[in-house]
């Protein structure tokens, strides 16, 4: 199943058919995995990487960092819980180090932005702190370049 995953995960595009080929199994075999690996939720769901300095939309993204005060018998998987409900969250992770969550957020505008963060996420009562980050571009997602249509340097080479 690993190296049905890892093949996935390079390009979720990839044909059964071809799967099959470089992994030495039948296709069947292939589609039984990738059957057992979404009803086991091990693939949740299949998605592209997008260049979004390409699209005519602005969306404002940041990332926040909070830090919270678990209360008695709801701990961290309670709160994100509450947290990732809000559909400005696009991403929750927790964290080891200064902070506890690190928060994706996305909106129509740094305004939409700022009043999630103002009104929803501050006021929840075991928010401590919380420090935002705007994101202002992207150089790398999941192993992708997303300038990778950047001229070669046509530069002349010089040679001493």
């Amino acid at each position: 199943m690993e190296k049905v995953l890892e093949l996935l995960r390079e390009d979720a595009r990839v044909s059964t058919k071809d799967m099959a080929i470089m992994l030495n199994i039948s296709e069947e075999e292939v589609i039984d995995k990738m059957k057992s690996l979404e009803k086991n939720n091990i693939i949740l769901k299949y998605t592209a990487i997008v260049n979004e300095d390409k699209l005519s939309e602005d969306k404002v993204s940041a990332f926040i960092e909070a830090k919270v005060t678990p209360e008695r018998e709801m701990g961290f998987d309670a709160i994100a819980e509450r947290i990732y409900k809000f559909p400005q969250v696009k991403s929750l992770y927790l964290m080891s180090g200064g902070f506890d969550f690190l928060i994706l957020v996305e909106g129509d505008s740094l305004k939409d932005v700022a009043m999630f963060v103002s009104e929803k996420l501050s006021t929840l009562e075991y928010v401590q702190s919380i420090a935002t980050h705007f994101l202002l571009k992207k150089y790398k997602e999941n192993g992708i370049n997303m300038d990778a249509e950047k001229k070669a340097d046509n530069r002349i080479a010089v040679i001493p």
